[in-house]
């Protein structure tokens, strides 16, 4: 059987958790960044391995120096270390980018491969609600990630939550689930006037 692969976009910042799962799962997971290994997760680090060892069972981190406002360049960063077409998309990319970079590796996935879109709460409208997903003909479950309330004081969503939020968008999505939105924390309704 050969290794299924994940394509990571912003797998290097809060969703070091979901690459690091993926990657203990046993995927090869693409991850393109700014500063590629610098953001790496701590399974990311060990799925690399010293003297070109990779430890069993783990999958490998495809760390790739990348950067969302040169769409295309990042397409062809990531296709020099593709071995076959991805197999999942997960994607955190800033709301001015992600039309973009998501279309230019749509050609990268394999055909039908789930996509997971992260977004965060700004990205919801009012009266409009989510931004459709960006890529047809690959289902798509989106994440809109919010804050947590304690009291009467809130804050963002740690890593982990993020990530275990998206990592349910992810388990989803691969057991071909329908698509759907997935809310993590509460979504202000200032934000949604606004």
């Amino acid at each position: 059987m050969s290794e299924r692969t994940a394509l990571v976009l912003g797998g290097t910042g809060m969703l070091k958790g979901c690459a690091d799962e993926l990657l203990a799962r046993g995927w090869q997971v693409v991850l393109p960044s700014r500063r590629a290994e610098v953001g790496l997760g701590r399974a990311a680090r060990a799925s690399l391995g010293t003297r070109g060892h990779v430890p069993q069972q783990a999958g490998r981190a495809r760390p790739v120096v990348a950067d969302w406002a040169r769409p295309e360049e990042l397409a062809e960063r990531v296709r020099a270390v593709l071995d076959h077409p991805a197999d999942l998309l997960v994607a955190w990319v800033h709301a001015s980018y992600r039309d973009d970079v998501l279309r230019a590796v749509a050609p990268l996935l394999a055909p039908r491969a789930p996509v997971v879109e992260v977004h965060d709460s700004s990205t919801v409208q009012p009266v409009r609600g989510m931004p459709d997903p960006v890529l047809e003909g690959h289902p798509a479950q989106q994440v809109v990630l919010g804050f947590v309330r304690h009291g009467g004081s809130t804050r963002w969503l740690s890593h982990e939550e993020t990530s275990e939020g998206v990592l349910e968008a992810v388990h989803r999505a691969l057991e071909g689930r329908p698509p759907s939105v997935h809310q993590i924390g509460e979504i202000d309704t200032w934000v949604m006037r606004h």
